[in-house]
C-alpha cells in the first residue's frame, strides 16, 4: 500500500471512529457521559480544521483564508497544523508565494468537503426528523433578489414545512450586513460590496451575476450584443441609489453620466425604463421578469457581480437557518442555470 493510500485509509478510520478520536484506544469502547460535550466539541473542531484547510487551499494565502474564516491568522495555522500532526502527513507547502497542497493534500481534498457535507447533512436531518422547522426566519436581501431568488425559496419551504413564517426586509448590501451583525436578520442576501468583511461576519459566494444595461426593445441599443461604457454615456441613465453596490459602480464609471433616475429597487429602474425615463443599469437576474417589453444586453469591460449569503461567523446557526441557506444555494445554482 502506497503512502497516499495509507494517509486516506487513516482519515477514514479517524472520521468513522464513534469518539472521532483517533488517539482513544481501540480496546475500550467510550460512551460519553451525560453533559459531557467533550466528543462533539472533538467532532467541531476537527471539522473546522478541514475547513480551515480548504480555505487555505482556495485562496492560496493563510492571511486570505483567515480572513474568509474569520479567525486570525496564528488560530488558522496553528488548526492547520494539529491537523497535520493528528494525520501525520503534510498537508501544504508553505512559501512567500502563499501556500498550496501537497499531493497529499489535494488527495484529501474531496475528504474533507464530503465530510463538512455530512456535518451539515447531520443538522439537516435531525432538523427534518425533530420537527424542528417552525417559528420565524429573518431574511434580509436586496430588492432585486427578492423576486428571483427568495420567492421561490419562500414557497418552496412553505409547501413542506406549513409552521415556518418568514420576515423579510429590503435594504441594501451595508444595511443587511449590519442588520444581520446585530441579529435582528438571520440570513442575508446581498451582491458583495467593495469593502473587506466585518469581524463576526462571513460572507458565502452563491453566484456571479454579469451587469448590463436594461433598454425598451424598440430602443437603438436593444440589438446589440453587448455594449460598452462609453455607449451608455450619451443616453440618461436610471441606476440604484447610492449606497448600493451597482449604485457607486455607475458613479465609478460613469462620473459625467447625466443621471435622472436613482431607484431604490429594480423594480423601480425597471419600470422608469419601460416608461421611457432613460437607459437602465442592472445585473442580470433583475431583467428576467418583464422580458416581454425590456431588452437586457451585457455590459464590456465589467466583472460579474457576486451574490453573497451572509452570515454569523461567530455562532452556530440553527437547524432551521441552515436549511434556509440550503434552499438559497440550491435556489442559486437554478437561477445560473437559466442564464446558461
Amino acid at each position: 500500500m502506497n503512502s497516499f493510500h495509507y494517509v486516506v485509509k487513516r482519515v477514514q478510520r479517524i472520521f468513522a471512529h464513534p469518539s472521532f478520536r483517533a488517539e482513544r484506544s481501540p480496546r475500550k469502547k467510550c460512551k460519553p457521559r451525560s453533559g459531557d460535550r467533550h466528543y462533539l466539541y472533538d467532532f467541531t473542531m476537527r471539522v473546522q480544521r478541514a475547513r480551515y484547510f480548504l480555505a487555505a487551499v482556495e485562496f492560496g494565502s493563510l492571511r486570505a483564508a483567515a480572513a474568509r474564516c474569520e479567525v486570525s491568522q496564528p488560530t488558522l495555522r496553528e488548526q492547520i497544523i494539529l491537523l497535520e500532526e493528528e494525520l501525520d502527513v503534510v498537508l501544504l507547502v508553505r512559501s512567500r508565494a502563499g501556500v498550496r497542497p501537497t499531493p497529499v493534500g489535494q488527495g484529501l481534498i474531496p475528504h474533507f468537503t464530503r465530510l463538512i457535507a455530512a456535518e451539515e447533512a447531520v443538522h439537516r436531518t435531525a432538523a427534518e426528523m425533530g420537527g424542528a422547522f417552525r417559528g420565524r426566519v429573518a431574511i434580509g436581501a436586496i430588492s432585486a433578489l427578492a423576486e428571483t431568488l427568495l420567492a421561490p425559496v419562500a414557497s418552496r419551504l412553505l409547501k413542506q414545512h406549513p409552521d415556518l413564517r418568514f420576515e423579510l426586509s429590503e435594504a441594501n448590501s451595508s444595511d443587511v450586513e449590519s442588520g444581520v451583525l446585530t441579529g435582528d436578520l438571520d440570513i442575508g442576501v446581498i451582491t458583495r460590496p467593495q469593502s473587506p468583511v466585518v469581524q463576526g461576519l462571513s460572507r458565502t459566494r452563491l453566484v456571479g451575476l454579469p451587469l448590463g444595461i436594461i433598454v425598451p426593445r424598440g430602443h437603438p441599443l436593444a440589438q446589440r450584443k453587448a455594449v460598452a461604457w462609453e455607449d451608455v454615456e450619451m443616453w440618461p441613465v436610471v441606476t440604484m441609489r447610492p449606497g448600493t453596490v451597482i449604485g457607486q459602480l455607475v458613479a465609478d464609471r460613469l462620473p459625467h453620466a447625466d443621471v435622472v433616475v436613482k431607484a431604490a429597487s429594480a423594480r423601480t429602474v425597471k419600470v422608469m425604463v419601460g416608461n421611457g425615463a432613460g437607459v437602465g443599469i442592472l445585473a442580470a437576474v433583475d431583467s428576467q421578469i418583464d422580458a416581454a417589453y425590456l431588452a437586457w444586453i451585457p455590459l464590456l469591460d465589467t466583472h460579474a457581480l457576486d451574490i453573497c449569503l451572509v452570515h454569523r461567523s461567530d455562532s452556530q446557526p440553527s437547524t432551521t437557518a441552515l436549511i434556509v441557506r440550503r434552499f438559497i444555494e440550491e435556489q442559486a445554482a437554478r437561477v445560473l442555470d437559466s442564464m446558461s
